[in-house]
């Protein structure tokens, strides 16, 4: 058996990631199932917004879904990261999870998460046996935090913060902070000062600079220039970093086949990243990994049309 013969249901990649290397993802909720709606999401505008925490799918279909996975693959992952379409915590059974797939492989365990729910002392718990633990902080300003992370009504940025502060002491693995700046909006001095004593109250192992790479949820948010974050780098000092662009050797599963499926569907029609996902069977993220290599390489392009993102073939002569 090979991968192009599986039909996984959670499990996606190994897709190339700028802080992960191949990371071969699970997903542990519905997509778009989120308790933020950031107008950055590369995913699109949430669709469900909740914070209520269920069971949303079977531990044990992932751990033998993921060991079958992991039977087929050439090389071996370099992380396999808990992430994809929506908040990951929101699934009360991510600790159990995280505790079967340490059964079947050594390979590090990293959580993506938009820290929301870190104040819950549950959530907290869920995550504690992890090997890297990636939490966002946008904003520290509640009207900044209502503006670009568009919370659940009911999340207060002072509870995040104090969850993020208590998981530290908590924890014993990695904890990289990723702060994700958009133009005009969270990038201001004064905010990035405020920023700034929270970090040093929280103490991540690393900060992790992000901006737009993507065209994001609403076509009103702009990106950072190199040097603007390379300014803010030098404000926060020590720990901070600029994520940078994913270097390494791409290999068949970020090309190929797929890259062609995809280049023929849109030489067809316009496509977005969910119309793509329908018609090829592939993952959001897959998808979104996928069309980010094909523009680069300047073989697709994209447009914006009433808030969504629309990608094209680049007519050749």
């Amino acid at each position: 058996m090979d991968k192009s013969s599986l039909k996984p249901k959670y499990v996606f990649g190994p897709v190339p990631s700028r802080r992960l290397g191949r990371s071969l993802g699970v997903d542990l909720v519905p997509y778009k199932t989120c308790t933020f709606d950031c107008i950055y999401c590369e995913l699109g505008r949430t669709t469900h917004k909740t914070v209520s925490r269920q069971s949303y799918v079977p531990p044990e279909e992932i751990q033998g879904e993921l060991e079958l996975y992991l039977s087929v693959l050439d090389k071996k992952p370099d992380y396999i990261t808990l992430s994809a379409s929506g908040e990951p915590t929101l699934n009360t059974k991510i600790g159990e999870i995280i505790q079967r797939i340490k059964q079947i492989t050594s390979t590090p365990i990293a959580v993506l998460t938009n820290s929301s729910l870190l104040s819950l002392d549950e959530a907290r718990r869920d995550l504690l046996e992890a090997d890297v633990i990636l939490p966002s902080l946008d904003a520290i300003t509640p009207a900044l935090f209502e503006y670009i992370n568009r919370p659940h009504p009911s999340l207060r940025i002072e509870e995040i913060i104090s969850g993020l502060i208590q998981f530290r002491r908590q924890y014993r693995g990695q904890i990289w902070l990723e702060i994700l700046f958009c133009r005009g909006v969270n990038d201001g001095k004064e905010e990035i000062e405020k920023l700034k004593e929270v970090i040093e109250r929280i103490e991540p192992d690393r900060i992790q600079l992000n901006t737009l790479v993507r065209p994001p949820a609403e076509d009103f948010v702009f990106p950072l220039t190199l040097g603007q974050l390379e300014e803010i780098r030098r404000t926060l000092e020590d720990k901070a970093e600029i994520i940078p662009e994913f270097t390494a050797p791409l290999g068949e599963e970020f090309n190929s086949v797929k890259d062609r499926e995809i280049l023929h569907l849109i030489k067809r029609r316009p496509c977005t990243t969910e119309d793509i996902s329908k018609a090829l069977g592939l993952r959001i993220d897959e998808v979104v990994k996928h069309l980010d290599h094909l523009t680069k390489t300047g073989a697709i392009r994209y447009r914006m049309y009433e808030h969504r993102c629309y990608y094209e073939n680049v007519a050749t002569d």
